[in-house]
């Protein structure tokens, strides 16, 4: 297995911190506050206006999507930055559903992020009776692909138990009836192999600040397949993505490609920071790293079940069908979850009763591992966590 202590030394962890929340929101790379800075001052402070042309600003989303290409599978030029996932959901369903316009469903699951599926909501209630969402328990969904579907949206990671869609074969089954696929990679990017090519996914989506450890809000990306990126209508017809934007046009013309995906202006110090963030990947397999996060998380399940049995295991236990976090139950799980952040285990809780832990190989390791699991038996096995302050919910879980 591969070693990654020389990735952990590029990342700032706090002393006396064991951080199991880098999919919700990844660590801070040591080099993105010289990075930002650098832009801020060498770039913004220096060069003005100017450095839309003169520090590149203008080609950033494509030359940061061409570094996420590279992790999930996709060919240069295919990928995109800018704006955040609702809307890259957004802009892909759409598009999916005009290149599909004779079908009328958009198939989904239970287990999809709360936020696609109002995204798909948003566009039901807007096109009427033309289009309708149908939401099936996530062991149902390829029986539910048939030719009624126009789009199958999925996330291929869930978000609260780690369960794994299988990529490749759920696409293969939409095509065989017809139906497009988008796949929403939040939690695949940076944490497991994703192959977009080669499953021939037709559109896919993502956020940045998770795995790939780009910062809170960093931008989001989306993918469309080349054979869809000339002909896939921009819903959201921006400025940035058309054909020609200083030719100033009343009239839109999309752009050629993925660049007419982008909408508006892109978050250049955001990007600042994606842009050092991704240099801790530069040379990482992402074979090695699945293969290390399963080691972690296999350990960590084992450890908890001996030595914590009032949690149930809520991911599933073959490793192969589960991303790189751990969810365990507990009817005081938001209780014990704040009882052990004050203890310096952060990890977060997703209702109703979800302690979720995350498991990035290029920060932790195999003694984080068991660290966690120590202090996690001491808050159960002593109540710890059955303080009044420890139940009082905050803003964010």
């Amino acid at each position: 297995m591969a070693d990654f202590s020389q990735t952990r030394s590029l990342f700032r962890i706090p002393e006396g911190v064991i951080y199991l929340d880098g999919n919700s929101l990844g660590a801070l790379p040591l080099a993105v506050p010289a990075r930002v800075g650098r832009m801020i001052e060498a770039e913004w402070g220096q060069e003005l206006i100017r450095g839309w042309n003169s520090a590149g600003w203008m080609v950033q989303p494509r030359r940061v999507g061409d570094r996420i290409a590279r992790l999930i599978g996709a060919a240069p030029g295919t990928v995109v930055m800018g704006d955040t996932l609702s809307i890259k959901v957004y802009q892909a369903l759409a598009a999916a559903l005009s290149l599909n316009s004779t079908r009328r469903v958009i198939l989904s699951d239970s287990g999809n992020f709360p936020s696609d599926l109002y995204m798909a909501q948003g566009l039901v209630r807007m096109l009427g009776d033309r289009v309708a969402l149908k939401v099936v328990e996530p062991e149902e969904v390829e029986a539910a692909i048939d030719d009624s579907v126009a789009v199958l949206m999925l996330t291929e990671v869930d978000y609260r138990t780690g369960r794994m869609h299988d990529m490749k074969a759920l696409t293969r089954k939409a095509h065989s009836v017809g139906a497009l696929t988008v796949w929403d990679l939040a939690h695949s990017a940076g944490a497991v192999p994703v192959d977009l090519a080669g499953a021939d996914a037709d559109f896919a989506v993502g956020c940045t600040y998770k795995y790939l450890n780009g910062g809170p809000g960093a931008p989001a990306f989306i993918y469309v397949a080349p054979r869809h990126a000339d002909i896939a209508p921009p819903a959201l017809s921006g400025w940035m993505g058309h054909e020609a934007p200083f030719a100033f046009d009343l009239d839109y013309r999309p752009g050629g490609g993925i660049e007419r995906m982008r909408i508006g202006t892109p978050p250049i110090i955001a990007l600042a920071a994606l842009d050092a963030a991704l240099d801790a990947w530069d040379g990482v397999s992402m074979q090695d790293v699945r293969a290390a996060s399963i080691a972690l998380s296999e350990l960590f399940i084992a450890e908890v079940e001996k030595r914590c049995p009032s949690l149930r295991l809520a991911s599933p236990r073959d490793a192969s069908r589960r991303g790189s976090q751990v969810s365990f139950r507990h009817p005081d799980g938001y209780a014990i979850m704040r009882a052990l952040i004050a203890r310096g285990v952060i990890g977060d809780f997703r209702a109703p009763d979800a302690l979720r832990f995350g498991f990035t190989p290029l920060y932790i390791g195999e003694a984080d591992v068991r660290g966690a699991v120590d202090i996690l038996a001491e808050v159960l096995d002593g109540k710890l966590w059955d303080r009044p302050e420890y139940r009082q919910k905050e803003l964010v879980t």
